[in-house]
């Protein structure tokens, strides 16, 4: 049932069809202030020991070359937090003065000392003067008040010290390492990651402390934007216009990590939200500013931004709008099922084979059809497209019958077999057309020109919604309002073309300008359009982009932390040893963390975890449930399978 029109009061952006960047409060950070009018700032994460301070040092400078503007090292306790100093000198006598980062989780004695030293500090509301023991706690309206005077008073010291020393805050929430406060009260939800920010900060405020920057940190991408969007409009009802830290936590390596991390800090970008970025891989951290910076750079200076506004907080204020879906709650957009398109049935993957060599079946191969010769026969991976546009290619072999082939519509009329074969149209050729598919039809609109009078009415079709405008997402996703304003219920393919770029930006790309429609409900399918790019790519990326976003499931999740000094072993190296074994499981999610600070929580999505509990000892979870304890590093792999075995949910590689 399609929900009812609700009442953005405030928002959290001025405009959801339009870009417009929310203008936030200039933080200074040592020389490289945030904020305001500033650039959107690039910032990583040492992998390496805080007491290591040459290898500190040396990773750090290599992050700075590669675009880092601020650099995060982590002080878990006071002896780290003294060594900032040393590490802090070392640059400084190199020529490098970036401003550096501590990392706080637990220890307030180790933020003062910090504080003291480096430009800025870190604090998780959700572990800072708090508690985390998965305890369900029915706090009293006196108790709850009373848990957070105490919080104030152990708060309190490194709000002075950080006023008295001109050093900058974070206040970063992670949905993993939500309070038991927090977690009785609001639950593991969007809103309680935006009240456990919140807290702190009107204690900041109560004590005159503004040179804040805010993070709702998630590795499910769903919610981690909500969480963003929820919190631009608390604080715009507060008067409040603090700088934002966009990431995704937990995202991976390779292909899967960008895509991921491009699906959450991409869709907020286009939002206009955003100060400083960092993406969270699993690979070396001087590999991370350059995927940030690509990111940055599509919204800063383009010439996509034609119809660019600011957009500050006394506007915001003011701006109510109504509209007829939630920004801040996921519901797929209701649509009548046409064959396997829209309705109940997952999103669809269509690839474009128009201008391919289709003489040779193993041109399929690539998009996850698998052609046995001797057999002459197909296997279908777990990530074989739905359907193939050929154009007006006719294929010189049988294609597969599980694939649906998409013509244009002249070629389809002419095609003596029409099983599985489906047209194209555009609204002309449509509304003219004497002979029709009697069951599938596909209608190709631009966005900008949408008319919902032209398809009222219309019976067995799937729209396909592109758009020749850079503002991609704004301009798809003022077609679905209107869609939703008339009451029409028609499946919905994404098509986008992104001709001209390397693998990497494609991937960014794609993954904002879809990941972040798909986020808001919007879509039955994509369909991503590539000159160049292998096809495997463009298939690989389809799916990773669903996948993404939770919409559609096709193989193994892994939620990786990208490594820190806390981290008690390799993580990237164990990473690709347990998705050597495990990358068969299809829809299984395994967490992989490298310690106990972000492991149990950021693993709330997790189906299994992988944590590190001390040199050579491995922690495994079945959710948040500890399975085996201190399981030696060399058998944990063989331990955790075990645990998914004995549960029912292995299958052996074909």
């Amino acid at each position: 049932m399609q929900k009812e029109a609700i009442l953005l009061d405030g928002g959290y952006c001025s405009s959801l069809t339009q870009y417009s960047r929310f203008v936030t409060r200039e933080v200074q950070i040592g020389d490289i202030p945030m904020g305001a009018h500033h650039p959107i700032r690039i910032q990583s994460m040492t992998t390496t020991d805080t007491m290591d301070t040459i290898g500190t040092v040396e990773q750090t400078i290599r992050m700075v070359e590669s675009g880092c503007e601020y650099v995060r090292i982590t002080a878990p306790s006071i002896k780290e937090a003294n060594n900032l100093a040393i590490i802090k000198k070392e640059l400084r006598l190199r020529g490098y003065n970036v401003p550096l980062v501590a990392d706080i989780h637990f220890t307030p004695n180790a933020a003062e000392v910090a504080a003291r030293i480096i430009e800025k500090v870190r604090v998780n509301p959700g572990n800072y003067a708090d508690k985390k023991k998965f305890e369900n706690i029915d706090y009293t309206e006196v108790a709850y008040q009373a848990e957070l005077s105490r919080i104030y008073d152990k708060f309190s010291p490194l709000v002075k010290i950080c006023k008295e020393y001109g050093t900058a805050m974070r206040i970063g929430t992670n949905h993993g390492s939500l309070s038991d406060r927090i977690m009785s009260r609001y639950g593991d939800t969007p809103l309680g990651m935006v009240e456990s920010a919140m807290e702190f900060i009107r204690m900041c405020e109560d004590l005159n402390y503004y040179n804040l920057v805010i993070s709702m940190k998630a590795s499910n991408t769903q919610v981690m934007v909500q969480a963003y969007r929820l919190l631009v409009q608390t604080m715009v009802k507060e008067g409040m216009n603090y700088p934002l830290h966009l990431g995704v936590t937990e995202a991976g390596d390779g292909e899967d990590g960008r895509i991921k991390s491009a699906v959450g800090i991409g869709t907020l970008l286009a939002d206009g939200l955003g100060d400083t970025i960092r993406v969270s891989l699993t690979e070396d951290p001087e590999f991370e500013a350059p995927v940030a910076r690509a990111l940055a750079n599509r919204f800063e200076g383009k010439s996509a931004l034609k119809n660019f506004q600011q957009t500050d907080v006394s506007t915001l204020t003011h701006n109510s709008q109504l509209v007829s879906y939630s920004p801040f709650q996921y519901h797929r957009r209701n649509t009548i099922e046409q064959e396997n398109f829209g309705g109940h049935q997952v999103p669809r993957v269509i690839i474009n084979l128009e201008n391919e060599n289709l003489k040779d079946p193993a041109i399929l191969n690539a998009v996850g059809f698998n052609y046995l010769a001797l057999l002459d026969k197909y296997n279908l991976s777990d990530q074989a497209c739905d359907m193939v546009y050929l154009g007006d290619k006719l294929p010189s072999f049988s294609f597969p019958g599980g694939l649906k082939q998409l013509y244009n519509y002249q070629t389809w009329l002419n095609l003596q077999d029409k099983q599985n074969c489906h047209p194209l149209f555009n609204l002309a050729d449509l509304s003219n057309a004497e002979i029709k598919d009697e069951k599938l039809n596909f209608v190709k609109v631009l966005a900008e020109n949408l008319d919902t009078e032209q398809l009222t009415g219309l019976n067995n079709i799937v729209l396909i919604l592109a758009t020749e405008t850079e503002n991609a997402m704004q301009t798809i996703r003022q077609a679905f309002l209107k869609l939703l304003d008339a009451g029409l219920k028609i499946p919905v393919i994404v098509e986008r073309n992104f001709d001209g770029l390397n693998v990497e930006d494609l991937q960014l790309y794609s993954s904002t300008d879809l990941g972040g429609l798909l986020i808001d409900g919007f879509g039955d399918g994509v369909w991503i359009n590539a000159d160049g790019i292998p096809l495997s790519t463009i298939n690989s990326t389809s799916f990773g982009i669903l996948q993404a976003t939770r919409t559609r499931i096709s193989k193994t999740e892994y939620i990786s932390c990208p490594s820190c000094g806390r981290t008690l072993f390799d993580l990237q190296e164990t990473t690709q040893a347990i998705r050597a074994r495990t990358s068969h499981l299809k829809g299984v999610k395994i967490g992989i963390m490298g310690c106990i600070v972000n492991g149990p929580g950021e693993m709330a999505d997790a189906d299994y975890g992988y944590v590190g509990a001390g040199v050579d000892r491995i922690t495994l979870y079945r959710g948040q449930e500890v399975v085996k304890k201190n399981v030696k590093t060399a058998d944990a792999i063989d331990e955790l399978i075990g645990i998914i075995q004995g549960d029912g949910n292995w299958v052996e590689k074909e």
